[in-house]
């Protein structure tokens, strides 16, 4: 099995709040996260699919068409955007990193070409901090 990571970056706001606690409660636990006028990142997304090398071309996956199924299902609907306002998979959801990776992690599963599956979406929200998600 050969795996094949593609990197991609965006730029996002979120705040990390949870309704049903008070203003204080959500401060304590979140700290300056929990930003009334939100805070943003600069999200560091790598994508790694895994398969065998076609026969013809040697690919798991031809980088190009991997590129743009990330562009057009995450990058697109998530870069320059408010996450727990804007973005139509992240809905209803606590927008913590975590859930952000699961989200992706949906958006691209369904739409890889036959023979390839999707291994790993590791997201860094800062240099320091990131998630890893290998799927259900």
């Amino acid at each position: 099995m050969v795996y094949l990571t593609r990197v991609e970056h965006f730029n996002a706001a979120h705040k990390l709040y949870n309704p049903s606690w008070s203003k204080e409660k959500n401060e304590e636990v979140f700290g300056k996260c929990a930003n009334e006028n939100w805070h943003g990142h600069n999200y560091e997304l790598l994508v790694t699919v895994k398969g065998k090398p076609h026969p013809d071309t040697g690919f798991v996956m031809d980088v190009k068409r991997l590129s743009l199924l990330i562009k057009d299902q995450v990058i697109e609907k998530v870069d320059h955007r408010n996450l727990n306002m804007d973005v139509d998979f992240l809905e209803g959801q606590f927008c913590s990193t975590e859930n952000l990776a699961i989200g992706i992690w949906k958006q691209l599963a369904k739409h890889l070409p036959e023979g390839v599956q999707l291994y790993c979406i590791k997201l860094y929200e800062t240099p320091r901090i990131y998630v890893e998600y290998f799927g259900e």
